[in-house]
């Protein structure tokens, strides 16, 4: 990768990487501190070797650098603000029924579904980004949807 594609990527990317960073970490200046380091690899890697996806590379070692900072063992629990709440004039219940049940799902599920939903990477990126087999990506995002599916429809039957 050359500095026109590092830069263009980080306009895209950091933002986002930045949000999953804050819901690792809790804490928006640290995050932002680590997105700058992850970036800053990039720098560096990106003259020694071509990198097949650049998107979950970047995940991967903002993922790295958020558990050595704060020496927490993985997964690391996402904070409660998965997804970021719609702006909108009005609250839509259903909406909030939504983020609700995803709140409750275990740290991995929460984690799977955020790198999928919110940050629209593959399978095969989300994989590399967690360090777990393709297919346990796949259950944890097939055990997450049954599980919201499970709850959302035990609260529609109760209105």
């Amino acid at each position: 990768m050359d500095s026109t594609e590092i830069a263009a990527l980080y306009r895209l990317e950091a933002p986002r990487l930045a949000a999953y960073v804050r819901r690792l970490v809790g804490d928006r200046h640290g995050a932002m501190d680590i997105v700058q380091e992850t970036f800053r690899a990039l720098v560096e890697q990106a003259s020694q070797s071509h990198l097949q996806s650049p998107r979950a590379w970047l995940y991967a070692v903002a993922r790295h650098l958020a558990a050595k900072s704060h020496r927490r063992s993985r997964p690391l629990p996402l904070q409660d603000d998965f997804p970021a709440t719609p702006a909108s004039s009005e609250p839509d219940e259903r909406i909030q029924m939504m983020l609700r049940a995803i709140r409750r799902l275990g740290p991995e599920l929460r984690e799977a579904l955020d790198l999928r939903l919110e940050h629209e990477l593959s399978y095969q990126e989300i994989a590399f980004v967690l360090g777990i087999p393709l297919g346990t990506v796949r259950s944890r995002l097939h055990n997450a949807v049954r599980t919201l599916r499970e709850q959302l429809g035990g609260q529609e039957n109760q209105r």
